[in-house]
């Protein structure tokens, strides 16, 4: 488990390697992806998204 002082490090870490204009769209797009796969894994995931790649791919063979 992460301590206090470890998780200052990593946020220190972070704003010194992106900046502070870029963290917010940093942690959107964070967790954009982690609500993505906790759907995925609950079984949430839209079913239309994946239908039109299946048919994409069979129009390309």
């Amino acid at each position: 488990m992460l301590g206090p002082w470890q998780i200052g490090l990593i946020v220190l870490a972070i704003l010194l390697l992106f900046g502070g204009r870029k963290l917010p769209e940093l942690m959107k797009g964070m967790g954009k992806g982690i609500k993505g796969f906790k759907d995925e894994m609950n079984g949430n995931g839209d079913a239309d998204a994946s239908a039109p790649a299946k048919s994409e791919a069979k129009s390309e063979e």
